[in-house]
């Protein structure tokens, strides 16, 4: 079998060049569910009802393992999401502590 070191640069970039548009997508998706969250929060705080939901988290995490289609694996998607919502309420935590460090 021939190989074709050109043609499969060629291809390789197009490749990455398709996967660096997916990763522009997928932050923007994030920031807007990230900020999402943040209202969330921000009414939950105002209501005086606690932060950290457990089932629904739990709830996020096995609905995103059923829909889990591969090549992902459902324990990827779970574990990609654990990540996804400790960073959250990672930045739920630091507005809250930023605004209540301020005067009135």
């Amino acid at each position: 079998m021939k190989r074709n070191p050109a043609g499969s640069e060629s291809v390789l970039r197009h490749l990455r060049r398709r996967i660096d548009a997916l990763d522009i997508r997928l932050l923007r998706l994030l920031t807007q569910r990230a900020a999402l969250a943040l209202r969330v929060g921000r009414i939950k705080r105002r209501e005086g009802w606690r932060l950290v939901d457990p089932i629904r988290e739990r709830e996020i995490l096995q609905r995103m393992a059923r829909a889990a289609q591969g090549p992902l694996t459902p324990q990827a998607v779970r574990a990609v999401y654990r990540t996804i919502l400790a960073q959250i309420r990672r930045l739920e935590q630091q507005l809250h502590a930023a605004q209540s460090k301020r005067p009135g």
